[in-house]
């Protein structure tokens, strides 16, 4: 089920902060391991969890895995470009893809939009990729052992009305 959304553009080019309790780094192999209360920011994007592991390839493109604390979701929040938004989300395993820009949200996978303060659209499914650079959500329901009590195996999606454009005098 494809949703438009759009974040801010800038985040892509800005330095990756993370902080954590250890971090072991492999310079041969290009990986690094943060674990314990890990907390990534890239612009406006925010990612936590008990470990993130990142790498960069040969061109400098950033990818991440990110993975929660027994019992709970990894987070993600991230503002929209141009606008009062932000778009978060959850899941039992979360990987950033710095080249092409995306998020994706597995198992057990939740994505919540914020109008300012205020709940506007909420998603969940087994799987919810979020790609920045075409403006997309999709939210596979894919039926799992992980995801059958919380969603049926089915996407449910709550979606708030738009306001309409004044129309002329």
């Amino acid at each position: 089920m494809p949703v438009a959304a759009s974040a801010e553009k800038a985040d892509r080019d800005k330095p990756m902060h993370i902080e954590a309790d250890n971090l072991v780094h492999d310079e041969l192999r290009q990986i690094s391991t943060f674990s314990g209360r890990a907390v990534l920011n890239k612009g406006t994007m925010v990612m936590r969890g008990a470990k993130i592991e990142i790498r960069e390839d040969a061109d400098g493109y950033q990818y991440g895995v990110v993975l929660p604390e027994p019992n709970k979701r990894a987070f993600f929040r991230q503002k929209r470009e141009g606008v009062d938004e932000f778009v978060e989300g959850e899941g039992l395993r979360l990987e950033y893809n710095g080249k092409t820009d995306s998020v994706k949200l597995v198992s057990n996978a939740e994505v919540r939009r914020y109008k300012g303060p205020v709940l506007n659209d909420q998603m969940a499914g087994n799987t919810i990729t979020y790609e920045n650079l075409t403006d997309l959500f999709m939210v596979d329901g894919k039926r799992t052992d992980d995801n059958v009590k919380s969603t049926g195996g089915r996407v449910r999606a709550t979606l708030a009305p738009r306001k309409k454009a004044q129309d002329p005098q």
